[in-house]
């Protein structure tokens, strides 16, 4: 006679730390189709996006009370721990939200502030525990584009505050300190990050599997980059050190941008080669909702750069761009939905 039957893990329990890039993803596409003007989407991802954050905010809490051995397992893992960053990029995203679509100024506020203070605790927990811990993988097997997040989410905040910084009054210069530090400390972050996942695909072996989607955050996070630019630089005029380094911050933003076009073909070319050459199957994975987000987050720091240095011309790519995103994200919500039908069909046919 055999034992009880083992039962599978609990989905909740695996859930990815990096779901909140559903929220991400969500939102950047929802400000992208608000700032081309195409306002009965921005206002439905608007309304979805509020919805999918506090699910998920009640499924990581239940997550933490159920099973924080497997939190404080993800914590400790170089693949899995900065996936937590995409909780603070979605609460800088938004928020921005709140404060362009809805117009909430005060609460857009209080969630800047919490983004804050969630970059300060995770930056430095989980950068800390990476660094101290007794055994650590391989370049190969430890770093991937997923580390790219951690730019993302300190850019968020900066994106946020520039935002915000005109209703601070006679704070309004320290908020924009504060938004140019996070920008060039983050930028710098970028370099140091890029760098090794630049060095792992031109040096190791790549496989099919290791092109994960997150790969797309080596152009999210240059991208992100360069709407913080553009939004230093629109605030430039109401600030006398933002004015004194404008040629610096034009040049860096297009720096920013320009990096951010390369990986495009780079990524398209990886992506054809991983599911066309390589066969490697397409489906669904929680992940993808990083490989939308930079479609996204293109659109709006091109539109936002056109603006910022007076190349009309620039709008032609984001009027293009804005629809990629959109059939990204539906393609990946639909993905989303046919898997969560399939895990609900599985206990019926057990029973029939």
């Amino acid at each position: 006679m055999t034992g009880a039957a083992e039962h599978p893990p609990s989905p909740l329990a695996s859930m990815h730390p990096a779901y909140f890039a559903m929220v991400m993803a969500t939102g950047i596409v929802s400000l992208a189709a608000h700032l081309l003007e195409l306002a009965w989407i921005a206002n439905t991802l608007f309304v979805l996006n509020i919805v999918f954050a506090a699910v998920l905010v009640v499924l990581t809490i239940l997550r933490v009370i159920w099973y924080p051995r497997d939190v404080a397992a993800d914590f400790l893992h170089h693949g899995r721990s900065v996936g937590f960053f995409t909780i603070v990029a979605a609460t800088s995203v938004v928020g921005s939200q709140v404060l362009m679509i809805a117009g909430a100024r005060h609460v857009a506020t209080l969630l800047w502030y919490l983004a804050i203070v969630l970059w300060a605790a995770l930056t430095y927990s989980i950068f800390t525990m990476l660094t101290v811990k007794a055994v650590k993988p391989s370049l190969a097997d430890g770093i991937n584009g997923g580390w790219l997040v951690a730019v993302v989410a300190p850019q968020s905040v900066a994106v946020l505050g520039a935002q915000l910084a005109p209703g601070f009054g006679p704070y309004a210069e320290s908020v924009l300190l504060f938004c140019l530090t996070m920008w060039l400390g983050a930028g710098m972050l970028y370099i140091w990050i890029i760098s090794l996942i630049f060095y792992r695909y031109t040096f190791f072996v790549l496989s099919p599997s290791d092109l994960a989607p997150p790969y797309w955050i080596n152009m999210g996070a240059a991208a992100i980059s360069t709407l913080a630019g553009t939004l230093l630089i629109a605030a430039a005029p109401s600030s006398p050190l933002l004015t004194e380094l404008l040629p610096f911050l034009k040049g860096l933003t297009l720096l920013f941008w320009a990096t951010a076009t390369w990986w495009i073909p780079m990524l398209v070319t990886l992506g054809v080669w991983r599911h066309v050459y390589r066969r490697f199957p397409l489906r669904y994975d929680p992940l993808y909702w990083g490989a939308v987000f930079p479609l996204g987050m293109y659109t709006v720091c091109t539109w936002r750069l056109a603006q910022a240095i007076d190349v009309p011309s620039l709008t032609a790519i984001p009027r293009v761009t804005i629809y990629v995103a959109l059939v990204a994200w539906a393609a990946t919500l639909a993905g989303l939905v046919h898997q969560l039908a399939n895990r609900m069909r599985r206990p019926i046919e057990k029973v029939a």
